[in-house]
């Protein structure tokens, strides 16, 4: 059943509802920061359960899937990255995860209660992901152009997350089409800045807005900054889904190893997001049980001088002051010029009773 419309958007991922009116889906992507180690991959799992995370995201490639073994100069990075000098093959060859890992890697998943997909890189990851039932489909940024590819992961039925880092607004339409033309619109955006790691200034957090406005999808934030400014500002511009390179260490190296957070930096984030959330609050005039015992310290009319009965009411004998037990500061005017009803003590608030008609 197709559960995305204009009156609520939201689509579900391994029995979690994310849209309008739910907390924002935090994803852990596990990237290359297993850094070859099955027991390390086994370990970040874990980890990211204790930060909060919703999930923990995989990539299923291989080099061959993904590049060709090349020396041409054509396959050699040279775009200022931190990879500058590598071939695509070979980065790839030390990046990837190995597919014979996948089920216990889901497994472990299971176990620590996290949700657990993968970004597929060719028809052949998705055939295979197939096969371990995996609930949703990320396509990452420079895959947003592979048509073909986002048109078969999104006839598998499943809700699908595209990050947009190279999309320009027709790249982004193609790929929205892809995924409709196969009857699914289970779909969400992801801002994302593809730069590793990302200037903050380059954010452009406003987008996440506007991207859910524009293209009637749920929007979100693939972040590759530092820190936890980005996803608090996608938070507040209604981002719900936020993504970020989760490593439990640094120190132990691997290729996305510079711009991932580890477990305490991640923790801090899912705080910040959380709390966030919960400052947006709602649009609600109406006040807390806390907030209408606040009123009593506003201001209202009290008798600041001694009146007796008969004596008229000046700006003299009557002012607003604080506390707000007297009569509203609206009914000052009207009470100027009348005539007490009986003896005042200075400091009582002002009652339509002790007032003449």
């Amino acid at each position: 059943m197709n559960i995305f419309n204009k009156i609520m958007k939201e689509i579900c991922i391994g029995g979690t509802f994310i849209g309008e009116g739910h907390p924002s889906f935090i994803i852990a992507e596990l990237s290359a920061n297993h850094n070859g180690s099955i027991t390390t991959a086994i370990e970040t799992i874990r980890a990211a359960k204790r930060t909060g995370a919703n999930c923990i995201k995989l990539q299923t490639f291989t080099a061959d899937t993904i590049t060709l073994d090349s020396k041409k100069e054509d396959f050699r990075i040279s775009q200022g990255t931190l990879w500058d000098g590598q071939y695509l093959h070979d980065l790839y060859m030390q990046a990837y995860t190995p597919w014979e890992w996948h089920e216990e890697l889901f497994k472990v998943a299971k176990e620590e209660g996290l949700i657990c997909f993968s970004s597929p890189f060719d028809k052949t990851a998705v055939d295979f992901l197939e096969t371990l039932n995996v609930p949703a489909y990320k396509i990452a940024s420079f895959e947003i152009t592979d048509i073909p590819l986002i048109e078969y992961a999104a006839s598998k039925g499943k809700p699908i997350i595209l990050s947009t880092g190279i999309a320009e607004e027709a790249d982004i339409e193609l790929a929205l089409d892809a995924c409709r033309r196969v009857g699914n619109n289970d779909i969400a955006l992801l801002k994302c800045t593809s730069s590793y790691p990302a200037p903050i200034e380059e954010a452009n957090m406003c987008m996440v807005k506007d991207i859910a406005e524009r293209y009637d999808v749920i929007s979100g934030l693939s972040d590759h900054t530092m820190g936890v400014t980005v996803p608090i500002v996608a938070t507040v511009f209604g981002g719900k889904i936020i993504e970020k390179h989760f490593i439990l260490d640094r120190s132990i190296g691997g290729p996305d190893a510079t711009f991932s957070m580890n477990e305490a930096e991640f923790t801090d984030m899912v705080k910040a997001v959380r709390e966030t959330e919960s400052a947006i609050g709602k649009v609600d005039y109406t006040l807390t049980e806390k907030q209408a015992k606040g009123k009593d310290f506003c201001r209202s009319l009290y008798v600041v001088e001694d009146i007796k009965a008969g004596e008229l009411i000046t700006e003299k004998n009557v002012r607003s002051v604080r506390p707000g037990f007297g009569m509203h500061p609206k009914f000052y005017k009207d009470v100027l010029g009348k005539i007490a009803s009986m003896d005042v003590e200075k400091g009582t608030g002002l009652k339509k009773e002790f007032i003449k008609d």
